[in-house]
């Protein structure tokens, strides 16, 4: 469903002005100067409103996170919730993920987390997955040797493809769940729609792939 356009959009875009970036260009060769501190870096792809990125933030004061959204009518919900918090250790690429795929840096990221994303149900569509090969080339270049991405979906079908994808791609899986809620899992931070499918009772799928 498409969100409706915030009102005063631009104005609350302005007022988040130091912690949202336009031209991601400008940190090409050293994603890390994002920050003027030399803490670990995780990224969050798809940030949504936001809940996921502040909470962790909260709890990782001594890792900064960049949160990379699109759509401004949601960006500026997760942005207004960074500065509310008064997190200094968050910044958003206002960026399509896939403007990331000319993107080189020497220095990179430990952690990716993808939760929720469009499960683009078609099979024409598979190469959309944010967990399809094409997008795996992109993370592995923003990643560590041996970095790794934390995956959640709802979806099963989008599951099962993304465990396969992981594997074709030579990725070695860890802490696998299909249902996460019922798991022993600790440290679990919900997101918007994780809380929402928790509540009609709706299993969640978790697990962690790492480069090698």
């Amino acid at each position: 469903m498409r969100m409706r356009k915030k009102k005063h959009l631009k104005e609350r875009l302005d007022a988040c002005s130091d912690i949202i970036i336009y031209d991601m260009d400008k940190y090409a060769g050293d994603i890390k100067s994002v920050f003027r501190s030399a803490k670990p870096l995780h990224m969050e792809i798809g940030c949504g409103k936001g809940r996921f990125i502040t909470e962790t933030a909260k709890l990782n004061p001594d890792v900064n996170f960049i949160a990379v959204e699109k759509n401004l009518n949601v960006l500026v919900l997760a942005a207004e919730k960074i500065k509310a918090s008064g997190l200094t250790n968050v910044k958003f690429f206002a960026q399509d993920v896939n403007l990331l795929r000319g993107f080189e840096t020497e220095s990179r990221a430990d952690i990716i987390y993808i939760n929720f994303c469009d499960p683009w149900h078609k099979h024409s569509y598979r190469r959309r997955r944010l967990t399809h090969e094409q997008h795996l080339m992109i993370w592995e270049k923003l990643l560590v040797e041996n970095g790794e991405i934390h995956f959640k979906t709802d979806n099963q079908k989008l599951f099962e493809f993304s465990l396969n994808s992981f594997s074709d791609y030579g990725m070695r899986l860890k802490n696998i769940t299909l249902d996460l809620h019922n798991s022993d899992f600790e440290g679990n931070i919900m997101t918007e729609y994780e809380m929402l499918f928790s509540e009609k009772g709706q299993a969640i799928y978790r697990c962690e792939a790492i480069y090698r």
